[in-house]
Protein backbone atom coordinates (compact mmCIF):
# COMPACT_ATOMS: atom_id res chain seq x y z
CA UNK A 1 0.00 0.00 0.00
CA UNK A 2 1.67 3.21 -0.85
CA UNK A 3 1.51 6.50 1.09
CA UNK A 4 2.45 8.46 -1.62
CA UNK A 5 -0.89 10.58 -2.90
CA UNK A 6 -1.68 10.57 -5.91
CA UNK A 7 -0.85 13.49 -8.31
CA UNK A 8 -3.70 15.25 -10.51
CA UNK A 9 -3.29 18.15 -13.07
CA UNK A 10 -5.95 20.77 -12.62
CA UNK A 11 -6.07 24.12 -14.57
CA UNK A 12 -5.46 26.90 -11.91
CA UNK A 13 -7.79 30.19 -13.01
CA UNK A 14 -6.04 32.07 -10.74
CA UNK A 15 -2.60 31.39 -12.87
CA UNK A 16 -4.20 30.14 -15.82
CA UNK A 17 -2.21 27.47 -16.10
CA UNK A 18 -2.29 23.74 -15.75
CA UNK A 19 -0.44 22.71 -12.42
CA UNK A 20 0.24 19.48 -10.35
CA UNK A 21 -1.95 18.89 -7.42
CA UNK A 22 -1.97 16.38 -4.17
CA UNK A 23 -3.43 15.36 -1.17
CA UNK A 24 -1.44 16.34 2.02
CA UNK A 25 -1.20 16.79 5.60
CA UNK A 26 -0.20 19.75 7.43
CA UNK A 27 0.79 19.39 10.95
CA UNK A 28 -0.22 21.47 13.61
CA UNK A 29 2.02 22.64 16.72
CA UNK A 30 -1.31 20.99 18.68
CA UNK A 31 -0.07 17.89 16.75
CA UNK A 32 -3.45 17.55 14.92
CA UNK A 33 -3.60 16.98 11.25
CA UNK A 34 -5.46 18.74 8.89
CA UNK A 35 -5.37 17.47 5.18
CA UNK A 36 -4.87 20.38 2.18
CA UNK A 37 -4.44 20.16 -1.44
CA UNK A 38 -1.43 21.04 -2.05
CA UNK A 39 -0.28 22.94 -5.20
CA UNK A 40 3.51 22.74 -7.20
CA UNK A 41 2.87 26.60 -8.24
CA UNK A 42 4.95 28.13 -5.78
CA UNK A 43 4.90 31.56 -7.14
CA UNK A 44 0.91 32.01 -6.08
CA UNK A 45 0.21 33.82 -3.50
CA UNK A 46 -2.54 31.29 -2.25
CA UNK A 47 -0.33 28.74 -2.22
CA UNK A 48 -1.74 26.09 0.12
CA UNK A 49 -4.23 28.11 1.22
CA UNK A 50 -7.09 26.11 -0.40
CA UNK A 51 -9.31 29.41 0.53
CA UNK A 52 -11.07 31.79 -2.10
CA UNK A 53 -9.64 32.60 -4.63
CA UNK A 54 -7.82 29.81 -4.76
CA UNK A 55 -10.13 27.15 -6.25
CA UNK A 56 -8.38 24.10 -5.03
CA UNK A 57 -10.83 22.18 -2.27
CA UNK A 58 -10.52 19.06 -0.93
CA UNK A 59 -13.70 17.62 -2.76
CA UNK A 60 -10.88 17.44 -5.64
CA UNK A 61 -9.84 14.30 -3.42
CA UNK A 62 -13.10 12.92 -2.58
CA UNK A 63 -12.17 9.56 -3.51
CA UNK A 64 -8.72 9.73 -1.89
CA UNK A 65 -10.05 10.98 1.69
CA UNK A 66 -12.86 7.67 1.52
CA UNK A 67 -10.37 5.59 0.56
CA UNK A 68 -8.68 7.16 3.87
CA UNK A 69 -11.25 6.94 6.41
CA UNK A 70 -12.45 3.64 4.94
CA UNK A 71 -8.74 2.12 5.85
CA UNK A 72 -8.69 4.04 9.25
CA UNK A 73 -12.41 2.26 10.12
CA UNK A 74 -11.15 -1.15 8.95
CA UNK A 75 -7.98 -1.12 11.80
CA UNK A 76 -5.02 0.31 9.12
CA UNK A 77 -3.68 3.68 8.98
CA UNK A 78 -3.91 6.30 6.27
Amino acid sequence: MSRIAPKKSFYCTVVSETVAITLARRSRFSGREDLFVQCSEADCQYVDSNAPPCPLTLSLFAVEIERRAARRSAGGEA
